[in-house]
């Protein structure tokens, strides 16, 4: 056995390894976790990968002093950037048309991270906290899977269902109440912050908190007024490299957009993401800054590609999204969709322009380098019939054929 799927599972793997990693973000599962490991006879080592919503080390530096083990806080922030964001927004990634990928483009980063400490403390098993109604369950396996992680691995809820009330009832009871105020479950990284379960639960009647949102809330003092509320984004073949014509780093585009965009009530989602059987759970998003890099590329290739191309490469995002939500990356369909989109990025050059106001972004404005729309409709239109019209037209009669020269 090296999959890890139940308690039992856990208190058997403890007793044959010496040292086990965990998956820890400082929430309610990956903390309880922690509270089933506490009496195991087992050195216990708690991973938090900052991926870019904040890390909260005092919240996090207190559960694992509490619990006496080691914590370990790296940056995956960069990782996340270059190997997931740059092709999200060329993939155009949103899924089923819906909202923005998030946690499927996180997962591949977590588990690089994850390996590559286990290996360096010598760890036996990697162990995270997905259950059952979380497609991260079928991520993060597959990604260790594919990492060639020779020990044990994997999540405990998957067979050993506790309802979040109980977990908090069992952290109360060991000393730790930072939980007992928390009623959904969340998942937060720089390109998305998104929510499910608890109050969340029912999609006929869920209670959707304004409390919830932290970017995508309105605030007229971090827009853009001095810019007069517009927004210019600059790509440069398929890049982002500019905001108003300042150049930025990627990691900070993304940052300043989802401050200052997200002030407009921009980026917010709600929509059902699918479990392995055809069911359905609700989820909240807000991801201002994939809703910007998103809307302007598009725009963007839209000026630019040919019309066949654009129709191909629309399949093409989808079945690479398709993959990132599976968990699939690096498959044969996966590296075959990257190498058509990387190609048409290639072409991607120019300024999208947009108005913001409350809760929408308009367009106003595009600057292709190598643009297939008409500036000047009658202009064109004139030259074109002048052009085409230069024809002989010969007409076929019994008695005569007549020469008509245009």
């Amino acid at each position: 056995m090296k999959k890890i799927r139940s308690i039992e599972d856990i208190k058997t793997v403890s007793g044959r390894v010496d040292h086990i990693l965990t998956l820890f973000s400082g929430g309610l599962d990956s903390t309880y976790l922690l509270e089933i490991l506490k009496d195991m006879d087992v050195k216990v080592t708690a991973l938090a990968i900052d991926l870019g919503d904040g890390i909260d080390t005092t919240l996090l530096n207190h559960i694992a002093d509490h619990y006496g083990i080691d914590l370990i806080i790296e940056d995956g922030r960069q990782t996340f950037i270059e190997h997931s964001i740059v092709s999200a927004v060329q993939a155009q990634a949103l899924y089923l048309g819906d909202y923005p990928v998030s946690s499927s483009l996180s997962r591949p980063v977590i588990v690089k991270h994850a390996v590559a400490v286990a290996e360096q403390l010598q760890c036996d098993a990697i162990v995270h906290t997905a259950n059952q109604s979380q497609n991260s369950l079928r991520r993060l396996n597959g990604a260790i899977e594919r990492s060639e992680f020779n020990g044990y691995y994997g999540s405990p809820y998957e067979y050993s269902a506790i309802s979040r009330d109980d977990k908090i009832s069992g952290l109360s009871l060991s000393g730790l109440f930072e939980f007992n105020s928390r009623n959904v479950s969340g998942d937060s990284n720089l390109w998305c912050r998104e929510f499910e379960s608890g109050v969340l639960d029912n999609p006929e009647k869920f209670q959707l908190c304004e409390s919830l949102f932290d970017w995508s809330v309105w605030d007229p003092k971090k827009q853009l007024s001095k810019q007069n509320h517009q927004l210019a984004i600059t790509f440069h073949r398929g890049m982002p490299i500019k905001i108003n014509n300042q150049t930025m780093s990627l990691l900070d585009m993304v940052m300043f957009l989802n401050r200052h965009i997200g002030s407009y009530q921009i980026g917010r989602y709600i929509g059902f993401d699918h479990l392995d059987f055809g069911e359905k759970v609700l989820e909240i998003r807000e991801a201002p800054a994939a809703h910007a890099l998103m809307a302007a590329y598009h725009y963007l290739e839209t000026a630019i590609l040919e019309t066949e191309v654009l129709r191909m490469k629309a399949q093409q995002s989808f079945a690479w999204t398709n993959e990132a939500v599976e968990g699939r990356w690096g498959s044969m369909l996966q590296k075959a969709t990257q190498a058509f989109i990387s190609h048409t990025a290639e072409t991607i050059t120019g300024t999208v322009a947009f108005s913001l106001s409350r809760g929408q972004m308009l367009m106003s404005g595009i600057y292709a380098d190598q643009p297939r729309y008409l500036k000047d409709r009658d202009a064109w239109e004139i030259q074109v019939a002048y052009e085409r019209s230069q024809r002989s037209l010969v007409l076929n009669e019994p008695s005569m054929q007549i020469a008509v020269s245009a």
